[in-house]
């Protein structure tokens, strides 16, 4: 009946947008969203591409009827997404451990790969892609700002989901957000700042209050405070979904109309630059002879960006509406997209594991 009743709103929003009618359309396309995720929850296969859903059908609704999500009276709403992340970056302190760090030390040689391929192919790809898509100068600077992002922490469970090095992932986005206070401004002013005028020492600064401060103070938690970081660790991801799909929906409602003017040449692109930095990235891994579920790790780290810092990086330069869109684009495509390329080697996973133990049954036959 779900499915049904998703597939006729479907329809419903496609005659309403060939009819010109786009609030209609939104609702329709929103209403679809809805049944859609609800009826993924209700299959093993596909509930977790549920909550990417659940974003979109709340970015049709922020298209559709932005003066609702930009402020509440006088208070601007685009204020909250500061405090957000740094909520958001605080859990990420609480999950981290001293064991995080050593670990790389003794995995040094994927750490450095997949660091190097993060900081220098994303930012490139997104360049020559902002560059050829010919847009706006600030929707541009957007794109190349994703790029020189950290890795986000939804990486870890899309390794986990691909049954990929966790370990190794958990180590790579710990590192690459130690990395990022000094490495993203100058990325940023290197490759960015060709579009927009980059101030680096500000950059600096938000960096250090949004990423540096609450990761310290969450790592302080989980160190002197076992019990509490454990407590926090339980409710944490759940804020961070909501976190991130709240700065998602700001940002959209901020951005409207020039998301509509620049939407779907934009969502290519931001496809195009994390499944070029994914491939690129496992093609290096290989180069250096790492093994396959370690090439698979960096894949992920190297393709999936934080876009919620990204976000918060428009907001603090006073351009959530445009440098902050291709983060808004981002973080749907990302989930969606490393979700289905994570299910798929899992299975291919399971089908090697199982090819080896045939072989050694052979094997063991043959003898």
């Amino acid at each position: 009946m779900l499915s049904i009743l998703s597939l006729l709103a479907f329809a419903c929003a496609i005659y309403l947008f060939v009819q010109h009618t786009y609030a209609q359309a939104g609702l329709s396309s929103a209403l679809f969203f809805i049944l859609l995720a609800f009826r993924m929850l209700l299959s093993e296969k596909f509930k977790r591409y549920a909550y990417t859903v659940m974003i979109l059908s709340a970015v049709s609704i922020s298209l559709s009827f932005p003066e609702y999500f930009i402020s509440i009276g006088d208070f601007q709403l685009s204020e909250l997404i500061v405090p957000l992340l740094q909520i958001i970056m605080l859990g990420v302190g609480c999950s981290m451990k001293w064991e995080d760090l050593t670990r790389a030390f003794k995995m040094y040689k994927a750490v450095a790969v997949g660091a190097s391929c993060q900081f220098i192919i994303m930012p490139m790809v997104g360049f020559l892609i902002a560059k050829i898509g010919g847009f706006p100068d600030e929707v541009a600077a957007g794109i190349v700002l994703v790029g020189c992002m950290p890795g986000g922490m939804a990486s870890n469970v899309m390794a986990y989901i691909a049954k990929a090095n966790v370990g190794l992932s958990v180590t790579m986005t710990s590192i690459s957000t130690l990395l990022s206070p000094l490495l993203t401004p100058l990325l940023m002013a290197f490759w960015g700042g060709e579009f927009i005028a980059i101030n680096f020492w500000a950059m600096v600064w938000d960096i250090v209050k949004m990423v540096i401060i609450p990761v310290a103070l969450g790592v302080s938690i989980n160190y002197y405070a076992g019990k509490l970081a454990t407590k926090l660790q339980t409710i944490m991801p759940i804020i961070s979904m909501l976190g991130i799909a709240f700065i998602i929906i700001i940002v959209t409602a901020a951005g409207q109309k020039s998301l509509l003017s620049v939407g779907p040449l934009l969502i290519l692109a931001m496809f195009l630059h994390m499944t070029i930095g994914a491939t690129l990235g496992y093609l290096c891994a290989k180069m250096f002879k790492l093994s396959k579920r370690e090439c698979r790790t960096v894949s992920i780290e190297v393709g999936m960006q934080n876009g919620g810092l990204a976000s918060g990086f428009a907001f603090t330069m006073g351009k959530v509406a445009t440098v902050g869109l291709a983060a808004a684009v981002n973080g749907p495509i990302m989930n969606t997209t490393f979700s289905l390329i994570a299910t798929w080697w899992s299975k291919s996973s399971d089908e090697d594991k199982k090819s080896d133990e045939d072989k050694k049954k052979d094997t063991k036959d043959n003898k």
